[in-house]
């Protein structure tokens, strides 16, 4: 028996009905017509019953006639494109045309993943589509449906594949993967990252490596090349001297969870751009050989992970930050000082993600500012309004234009006002467009490494 819910009938078929409808009408008036119409109706029975039977009929090897699934990683990296694949194979003799519909999570509030593709009998294909979440948390994937027909495609089956699959969304790992790969072979400059050199020598020998492409060339050990290449297996095989830092120095991101950080760009709050580049930061700063800590606050203290560089540490922050939401009230700096007072004991590069609209917001908080910079090396980061830098940039019609333009050039000039006076108490700052936000960090820390300050 056929399963009603499977069966679904094609575009073609109602076409056919239809044109069979008008032959009735016509063999109406014309009743020579009538007996062709009885004879086409007859052959279209005849075709959707066959067609049934291809779509219906069980496969000589036992298994289903359709398989699909889909397949993705354990999480996906928020703010990032993740790839989705989708398999379809097809264990039908003949070609099937197939129409697959995926139901993703209704975060992505998209209702057009679907794919039409023509699977030759015995054969998969594959087919690849990427999505990208905006906010951290759990995904729930609905079905894979797969509606499949016959060379004849008069009806269609629908195969449900994987329904209830949840998976979680967390700060953008892709990312931080990028970044990681990209420091180990010395390229970071591809993304942005300056290439700063050293001022003075706090590095210590560690172990010789096989140069790869981006290596500094006065680095090449010519002695130890020289003793490898009288190996054939190893001729023009060069090596390079790798250096570490005497000692590993901590690097603690704070990040700000009160309700300036719920501003959106791009899709993602400020706290997820936060959140993103502190993972960058943090794993660079392992890389580095320093030791990697965490931070967050709002109106209360929040979640901390003491700064370290042993296995397990970064994990351990990308845990913490998968859970972080923004707070809607006001952040209160006193106890954040008072959290890495008790918490942070050594110097200590201190990298805050936060965001001052006002000089005056900003001046509130100085004092708590300037007690924490007295103790260790700070870094306060904070946002540039791009969508204010470009209706700067917009060109002026009339004399409201002018004036919207004097009130925004106002607020521009506030931030940089901001940044001049954190650095009037030695506090130093970096004003930032989102986008920008992890190359820009991570270049201040490599400045700051450079020139001995951590």
């Amino acid at each position: 028996m056929v399963p009603v819910k499977s069966l679904f009938l094609t575009r073609r078929f109602f076409l056919a009905v239809a044109a069979l409808i008008i032959g009735l009408v016509v063999a109406f008036f014309l009743p020579g017509w009538l007996v062709p119409v009885q004879l086409a109706l007859g052959l279209l029975a005849g075709l959707a019953l066959l067609d049934l039977a291809l779509l219906y009929a069980p496969t000589r090897t036992g298994a289903g006639q359709v398989e699909a699934r889909r397949v993705l990683g354990s999480k996906l990296a928020n703010g990032s494109d993740n790839d989705i694949r989708i398999y379809v194979e097809n264990y039908y003799r003949f070609p099937l045309s197939a129409e697959i519909i995926d139901e993703i999570p209704h975060q992505f509030q998209r209702r057009d993943v679907l794919f039409r593709a023509t699977v030759k009998g015995g054969e998969t294909q594959i087919i690849h589509y990427q999505l990208r979440p905006l906010k951290r948390g759990e995904y729930e994937f609905g079905a894979l449906n797969v509606f499949a027909a016959s060379p004849l495609g008069l009806v269609r089956r629908r195969f449900r594949f994987e329904a209830g699959r949840i998976v979680p969304v967390y700060p953008s790992f892709l990312q931080m993967r990028q970044y990681e790969l990209l420091a180990i072979h010395n390229r970071l400059t591809e993304v942005g990252v300056k290439r700063i050199r050293r001022v003075g020598q706090s590095m210590e020998f560690e172990q010789i490596r096989p140069y790869v492409a981006g290596d500094d060339p006065r680095n090449i050990n010519w002695k130890a090349t020289a003793r490898r290449t009288t190996t054939p297996q190893a001729a023009d095989a060069l090596v390079v001297n790798h250096y570490q830092d005497e000692r590993a120095q901590q690097v603690f991101c704070l990040i700000d969870k009160g309700r300036v950080m719920r501003m959106p760009f791009e899709g993602l709050s400020l706290l997820d751009y936060a959140i993103n580049a502190t993972l960058v930061v943090s794993n660079i700063a392992l890389l580095k050989h320093d030791k990697a800590g965490l931070i967050t606050f709002s109106h209360q203290p929040g979640a901390m992970v003491p700064a370290d560089r042993r296995a397990g540490t970064l994990s351990r922050i990308l845990e913490v930050l998968y859970r972080q939401k923004t707070k809607y009230l006001e952040t209160d700096y006193e106890r954040l000082y008072i959290s890495v007072k008790n918490n942070v004991r050594q110097r200590s590069l201190l990298i805050l993600f936060t965001n001052f609209e006002t000089l005056n917001g900003m001046q509130r908080q100085l004092p708590y500012l300037r007690r924490m910079a007295k103790d260790h090396l700070l870094l306060v980061v904070f946002f540039e309004n791009t969508e204010l830098r470009a209706f700067l940039d917009a060109p002026t019609a009339s004399t409201q234009d002018v004036y919207n333009q004097t009130i925004a050039e106002k607020f521009a000039q506030e931030k940089r006002q901001i940044v001049r006076e954190l650095n009037r108490y030695g506090i130093h700052a970096l004003l930032t467009a989102p986008q920008n936000l992890t190359v820009n960090t991570i270049n201040k820390y490599l400045e700051f490494k450079s020139r001995g300050l951590i």
